[in-house]
Order: structure tokens, then sequence, then C-alpha cells
């Protein structure tokens, strides 16, 4: 169940009680019916809040980070708030394997360049859920193959 669900449920049966209450002379089913429509007319004039509102994508100068020695069963939730502590976060991309779908254990952050920099000083060597992070700056493709000789 949704929790938004479980709240109307809690809001309604709470005001069956107190309608209930002031006026015992009405059936309790009318009570649940009152309770359950105003529940409802102050959530639907309740504004709510989507992850679009609340996490807006970073715009400015961005660092991709590289995050090796990742415990395997982390998620990209996990992942996103431990560097969101030290700026926004764009987006996070944990690398699996192609064949079995498994983690490898390393992955890439996008945040804001000043956040980067603090997560870098501050999560380099750190342990999180018992292993030591590696996190260092991302390097981009072309200067993989720059090296190689391929260019």
């Amino acid at each position: 169940m949704q929790k938004s669900f479980l709240i109307i449920l809690i809001v309604t049966i709470l005001g069956a009680f107190a309608i209930f209450q002031f006026a015992p002379s009405l059936p309790a089913y009318v009570g649940f019916i009152l309770g359950a429509v105003i529940a409802s007319l102050v959530f639907a004039f309740t504004p709510a809040k989507s992850a679009d509102d609340e996490e807006e994508e970073y715009v400015g100068p961005t660092m991709t980070l590289y995050v090796g020695n990742l415990p395997y069963k982390v998620h990209e939730g996990e992942v996103k708030d431990l560097f969101h502590e030290f700026g926004p976060v764009n987006s996070v991309r944990l690398v699996r394997d192609r064949k079995t779908g498994r983690r490898k254990g390393f992955g890439f952050v996008e945040m804001s360049e000043a956040g980067a920099q603090k997560a870098m000083s501050k999560l380099n060597d750190y342990n999180f859920q018992e292993r030591t992070l590696k996190v260092r700056e991302a390097k981009t493709q072309d200067s993989d193959t720059d090296r190689n000789g391929d260019n």
C-alpha cells in the first residue's frame, strides 16, 4: 500500500470517530463516509510535493566522480544520499555486469563541482557499509583512447 492511502485511511477513521462523538445519533457508517469525504477534500486541496519539485537538477559547473570499492548490494539512492551531504547530485550510475546483472562495486556520481571537491576530500578512504571507498575525479573516455594511442 502507498503511504498516502494509509494516511487517508487513518484520517478517515479519526474523522469518523470525531463525527460520531459530536453526533452520536448518526449511524457509524454515515460518520465513516463523512470522514472519508473530509479526508479526501483535505488531501485534494493540499499541495503535494513531487520528487521533481524537491530534486531539481543542478545547473552550473558539474564534475563526475568515480566511486570505487562500493558494496555490491548498495543502491543508487543510498549513494545519492551519501554524496548529497556535500552538494547537489544530478545522477548516480552504478555499473553492472552485462551477463549477470550484478553490480560490479563501482559507479559514477555527477554533482556540482564545489560539492564534488568536498566529497572527494571527505569520502576518499571513507568507511561506507564496511567498505573503504575510493573517490576520484572520473576520467573521460577520450583520455583513455589518447593514452592507448588509438587516436
